[in-house]
């Protein structure tokens, strides 16, 4: 491959940004993906988040003159555009690269997509929560890649929640697309590493393994605050505020409560039209949202935007369930009955969480109910770290 110049400029500032004190990610790492690249028929799975210097990923590589033969885009389509479960469309890119969903007919890839791929590259930032659906995306594109023979490159990027492990390990019968393996909810680790543990666990069944490479971040420590440099993950992650809280309110998702969809602050917010309460939202039609739950509807509710409820990463350590049970305690009678939806335990990954909350359960003996299988999760966990 000819680099044009417009690609050194690219190369040269990824090295000055791998040479200073600043966390990089792996995309930045070019010298350790490049050399897989060359006469190879390549495929990438990536989004609106896939970017280096401020240009696209895919456009980089087709300046370099990469032979890009597919492009995969995971829920929320390849622009970032689409609706939480919203149905994606294949389409093509600049007219001429098709671009295959896996969040429309397919999850899965078809062995046809892969038939004359050599090298898949995985690069989407993610936020590190089980439910969070990347992370299914990326157990599928796994398992393809090993049956047909293809090597992955994960290109590793920061884990907003990176920092602390809580929530229920998921139980196998609580498996779905938002939740595919036995980990919390907040599980702690940079999307690379989950793929080592994908691989080295053996979660993709048939004793398949993937020919797996992972470009790693660079001066990247666990400790230190993480701020995502690119485009926000999806329509209703906007803040970083947002991303610290979802792990917490997107329990909701399978209840009465509304998280502020159809506002311009989803999950920085949570209500319902029978509290009472001095705060108040309206949840409407909009980008993220075509039909938010209560919609048109005045809930009551709290707001967490504001300095004294705002989340800072050094603050997380577990995931705040007492808006959880104060929601359910707060709800009427004939509320509490219909309280809970069909959704509730895949996203709490089992029955006993619902259980705990509709039998006032205190967050204490709930906490403790988790603790021996996160344990037991934390000794897994350990063997595919990559960083401090």
């Amino acid at each position: 491959m000819k680099l044009p110049k417009s690609i050194i400029v690219l190369y040269v500032l990824s090295l000055f940004h791998l040479s200073i004190t600043c966390q990089v990610s792996g995309v930045h790492n070019m010298d350790q993906y490049l050399h897989f690249l060359k006469k190879k028929n390549i495929a990438v799975v990536v989004n609106h988040t896939s970017m280096i210097n401020n240009k696209h990923l895919v456009d980089t590589l087709v300046q370099i003159g990469v032979n890009l033969k597919l492009i995969f885009s995971p829920e929320h389509g390849f622009y970032g555009n689409f609706n939480a479960g919203e149905y994606v469309l294949d389409s093509l890119y600049n007219g001429s690269i098709p671009i295959i969903s896996l969040y429309g007919k397919n999850k899965k890839l078809k062995d046809e997509y892969l038939k004359n791929i050599d090298v898949v590259i995985f690069d989407i930032q993610d936020v590190g929560v089980r439910f969070y659906t990347y992370i299914s995306t990326l157990h599928y594109v796994m398992e393809s890649c090993a049956k047909n023979g293809v090597q992955l490159i994960v290109l590793d990027r920061p884990n907003p929640h990176v920092n602390y492990v809580d929530g229920p390990v998921l139980e196998p019968a609580y498996s779905s697309f938002v939740g595919m393996h036995p980990v919390p909810i907040v599980y702690g680790m940079t999307i690379g590493e989950y793929a080592l543990m994908v691989n080295g666990e053996e979660w993709l069944g048939d004793e398949l393994k993937t020919d797996l490479h992972i470009v790693e971040n660079v001066n990247y420590v666990r400790s230190k605050n993480i701020k995502i440099d690119t485009p926000f993950p999806s329509p209703n992650l906007r803040t970083m505020n947002a991303i610290f809280l979802y792990p917490s309110l997107c329990l909701f998702e399978g209840t009465l409560i509304s998280v502020g969809r159809g506002t311009e602050y989803p999950f920085e917010m949570y209500g319902a039209p029978f509290f009472t309460t001095d705060f108040s939202f309206t949840p409407t039609p909009d980008f993220g949202a075509q039909n938010p739950k209560h919609k048109d509807e005045v809930c009551y509710g709290f707001d967490l935007r504001n300095k004294n409820n705002k989340i800072n990463q050094k603050d997380l350590r577990q995931i705040n369930i007492n808006y959880l049970l104060q929601a359910y305690h707060s709800a009427s009678s004939e509320h509490k009955k219909v309280f809970f939806n069909s959704f509730f335990n895949k996203l709490a990954g089992n029955s006993s969480l619902q259980h705990d909350i509709i039998n006032n359960v205190s967050e204490y003996e709930i906490r403790l109910g988790w603790k021996k299988n996160i344990d037991d999760f934390m000794a897994i966990r350990e063997k595919y770290l990559l960083y401090n």
